[in-house]
């Protein structure tokens, strides 16, 4: 419309009159989503976690939750969706509203794996969710069960090497974090290995206590325990350096120079979620992890908080996605959802 034809459309009134009420209507549709983001949350908050209870993604879940609720004064409840290496959770969480009321806590796996794994995806991690947070870097470890005759990475791999796919891992299912760090082991060692999916991390990590399975490389926070009661050995961790906790595990990287392959998680919510109620997330979630107690529980189970948003935190999504689709396409993986 050319400015010249403003009195025309509204006679009796001045065109800078025209203008401030213009600016007001534009002002007051952008405060409903204020207030919005001021009274929220009014009702319970839904966190997905695309597992099962006791891996590293729930164990981190409950953790933030627990701080969130002291924060808001709501429940946030942690519903475990398990399936198809995360992609059941993350595709009901990319079709619920975008209110703010269901959140997902996504991962290495659901944002950066599936979306080369799976052919049929129904979501798209760059297109389907608002990136709220990072939240953590989880190490991975890779622990062995006692009667395995190694007590090192070099040990493993030669013993591997002399017995191709004679050796088989557990992990929490295909697509899972642990699946491409074994993946990317595997890989970077030269050897062969058999792959014994789970439905979750527990039962993985409960087979190669019990003998089932040799070894797994999955988040320390789900085997720390057990290497510290003696069920399990732990060869290395998947970091580039030494945990905190336990420093007397040296790091994959010592035998296999410049090998990393840790987990990460980080909070989305449904595309088109409002902005307000984004970035009241963003900052109550930095002060929750940044909290003594959460820093403290983290450095425990071997993970580090992490925290980046918005642009940056869709950006890495982007560069990682990228970075996992050379070492699957490799590896001739593909799953057809079901």
């Amino acid at each position: 419309m050319e400015s010249g034809s403003v009195s025309a459309l509204f006679p009796g009134l001045s065109r800078r009159r025209v203008l401030v009420l213009g600016a007001s209507s534009a002002a007051s549709a952008v405060l409903p989503s204020r207030l919005l983001a001021a009274d929220y949350p009014t009702h319970p908050v839904t966190l997905v976690v695309p597992f099962t209870p006791g891996g590293s993604t729930d164990i981190l879940a409950r953790l933030l939750g627990k701080k969130l609720e002291e924060v808001f004064g709501k429940s946030f409840v942690i519903e475990n969706r398990p399936g198809a290496g995360g992609s059941i959770a993350s595709d009901f969480v990319a079709r619920s509203a975008p209110d703010g009321y269901t959140l997902m806590m996504g991962h290495i796996g659901t944002l950066a794996v599936n979306v080369s794994m799976y052919p049929h995806l129904r979501y798209d991690p760059l297109k389907s969710f608002v990136p709220i947070s990072m939240v953590a870097s989880v190490n991975n470890a890779l622990v062995v069960n006692p009667s395995l005759p190694v007590k090192t990475v070099r040990e493993f791999i030669d013993y591997a090497k002399a017995r191709p796919r004679q050796l088989s891992y557990a992990t929490g299912g295909v697509g899972s974090a642990a699946h491409i760090a074994t993946l990317a082991f595997a890989d970077a060692a030269g050897i062969e290995m058999q792959h014994v999916p789970y439905r979750g991390t527990n039962p993985a990590v409960s087979d190669v206590i019990a003998g089932h399975v040799q070894l797994a490389l999955t988040g320390a926070s789900a085997v720390l325990q057990h290497v510290r009661t003696g069920q399990l050995r732990a060869l290395g961790v998947a970091g580039l350096k030494r945990l905190a906790s336990e420093p007397d595990i040296p790091t994959i990287a010592e035998t296999l120079p410049g090998f990393e392959a840790n987990q990460w998680y980080g909070v989305g919510a449904p595309a088109n979620t409002p902005a307000p109620i984004v970035q009241r997330l963003t900052q109550e979630i930095h002060k929750a992890m940044e909290a003594p107690e959460i820093v403290k529980a983290l450095t425990h189970d071997g993970a580090t908080v992490w925290l980046i948003s918005g642009n940056e935190f869709h950006d890495y999504i982007a560069k990682e996605i990228v970075r996992w689709r050379t070492l699957i396409e490799r590896a001739k993986i593909s799953v057809e959802q079901k």
